[in-house]
């Protein structure tokens, strides 16, 4: 009986249904000679790779054991980490009646990942005896903590260099940490690469936004490596086209992933339809998005957003009745989605329903994103004094962008009180926010209050404040452009210039006429 229960969830222990768990404790609990030891670790087992850990559960069977042995102690220990229960695992480790090697590198292991680096470094110390998991977990744990010397010492000190994890996690780390050369360093010099190696490199180009260099490891790992790229290659390299705009690049890796078994996996079809609604191409996205067989919460997020992002509001709030109707719970993302469509369909009052009804149906507490999208909300609709009533009431220090948010609307509304409020706040948060200074002048000029003008300039030279250009990139026929604020080194200048003076002279034919 344990065994069927096992061929349906330890392979995927997400799929291990507590009713499933439970008749199969209960099967295992009969004092039949067929229980062993090795039957009740199995369905230990299980419980650890659930979600959570499923600690109490766990803790349940395992006081049903006859003779409990090391495996069904380590089982139990990872159960407490992957709960968090780091004073739990401290208790067992302390009495359990024979440690292995593997419970010593379960207790290194699961310290460093809830944060308890200096400790597992004494558990390691301690260790009579190690190997190369033990150094693994050493090297990672110090990594993850962002100590890139410690870790880099461990290395060094580690007796087994062939190991690709040990290298993978300093290749990681120093990603992490914003060091990119040391990380392709490490990366060149590894004798062995496997997939999570790559990986590690892909996605660390995209999150130092390096993303053009993340597209050509890519390009090297289908053509050249000898292995083949998975759910999280993907994710990462879409990413990469979504932040680069290269549309052309997404659907060759569309192209490509059809021809694989991984087309069918939820978090590609996800990472897609992202991809496709941040490139522009929205008709793509919803394309795919119907074409999708499962679709998870995170699926309806990237749809909601995308519909949200190109300023489909409702198209976006009718997805989002729809994903209920089909019993998918909202999380707090889907409400950052739900609310940014708000706020480009101007739907006020509904926003404020949704923001309530997220606390009060769904129990969600609202994070910056949240409070933030209600202060663009409430300013685009005019009621100022409310967003700057929200603003004071947050739980929290305000995101820079709430006030930035603010002291846009205060312009439109030419509100000198909240403006130089907010503007006050921004330059406080970030002395070197040149767009704080800016806006308060423009806003003063707009008054004709020179003097105040001038000041806020002064006030921008003594803190030697420089406005950062803006960019923008754009992709064509498979080359992406590059555009700078005040630009003087593309080569179509010239052409760009002319081709900005006929749009401006056909706006002034239609009657605009630009703000000061």
């Amino acid at each position: 009986m344990i065994g069927r229960h096992l061929r349906l969830g330890v392979v995927g222990a997400r799929s291990l249904t507590t009713a499933a768990l439970r008749t199969a404790a209960a099967d295992a609990s009969a004092s039949t000679p067929r229980q062993t030891t090795a039957d009740y670790n199995r369905l230990l087992a299980g419980y650890a790779r659930s979600p959570g850990g499923r600690l109490r559960d766990a803790r349940h069977l395992f006081d049903r054991i006859p003779d409990p042995d090391a495996i069904s102690y380590n089982t139990l220990l990872s159960c407490h980490f992957a709960r968090g229960d780091v004073a739990g695992a401290r208790e067992l480790f302390s009495v359990m009646p024979a440690r292995d090697i593997a419970s010593w590198n379960t207790m290194v292991s699961g310290l460093s990942r809830n944060g308890a680096v200096e400790e597992a470094r004494a558990v390691f110390l301690a260790m009579p005896a190690r190997n190369s998991v033990s150094w693994n977990a050493m090297v990672s744990g110090f990594a993850s903590a962002g100590d890139m010397g410690k870790a880099e010492e461990c290395f060094m000190d580690a007796p087994e260099k062939e190991d690709a994890v040990l290298w993978t996690a300093m290749v990681s780390g120093y990603m992490d940490a914003g060091n990119v050369e040391k990380a392709i360093q490490f990366f060149q010099a590894m004798p062995v690469r496997n997939l999570v190696s790559w990986n590690a490199v892909v996605a660390g180009y995209v999150k130092n936004s390096r993303a053009e260099d993340a597209l050509k490891v890519f390009k090297t790992l289908v053509t050249a490596a000898t292995v083949r790229p998975n759910e999280s290659t993907l994710s990462s390299v879409l990413l990469g086209c979504s932040n680069l705009s290269a549309l052309g690049f997404g659907r060759q890796i569309h192209q490509w992933c059809i021809k694989l078994p991984l087309s069918r996996r939820v978090t590609v079809g996800t990472a897609l339809v992202s991809m496709y609604c941040k490139c522009g191409d929205l008709e793509g996205a919803c394309r795919l998005f119907g074409e999708m067989r499962t679709r998870d919460v995170v699926a309806w997020n990237a749809m909601i957003s995308g519909y949200a992002q190109h300023g489909d509001g409702r198209e976006a709030i009718k997805l989002f009745e729809k994903m209920k109707d089909k019993g998918v719970k909202p999380n707090w993302i889907t409400f950052v989605a739900v609310l940014t469509a708000c706020i480009h369909t101007g739907l006020c009052d509904f926003g404020i329903q949704c923001f309530e009804s997220m606390q009060e149906v769904y129990g969600i507490k609202p994070r910056v994103d949240h409070y933030s999208c209600m202060v663009d909300l409430l300013c685009r609709a005019g009621l100022i004094e409310r967003s700057v009533n929200l603003i004071c009431s947050m739980p929290f220090e305000p995101h820079p962008s709430a006030y930035g948010t603010l002291l846009a609307a205060c312009r439109v509304y030419k509100n000198l009180e909240f403006a130089e409020f907010a503007a006050e706040k921004l330059i406080e948060q970030n002395p070197q926010s040149a767009g704080a200074y800016v806006q308060l002048a423009n806003i003063y000029a707009a008054a004709n209050q020179w003097a105040d003008v001038s000041r806020v300039r002064r006030w921008m030279k003594d803190n030697a404040v420089v406005k950062t250009p803006g960019y923008s990139w754009v992709e064509i026929k498979g080359v992406i452009h590059e555009f700078r604020s005040n630009d003087r080194l593309h080569p179509q200048l010239h052409l760009i210039h002319g081709k900005l003076e006929q749009l401006e002279e056909q706006m002034k034919a239609m009657g605009y006429v630009p703000r000061s």
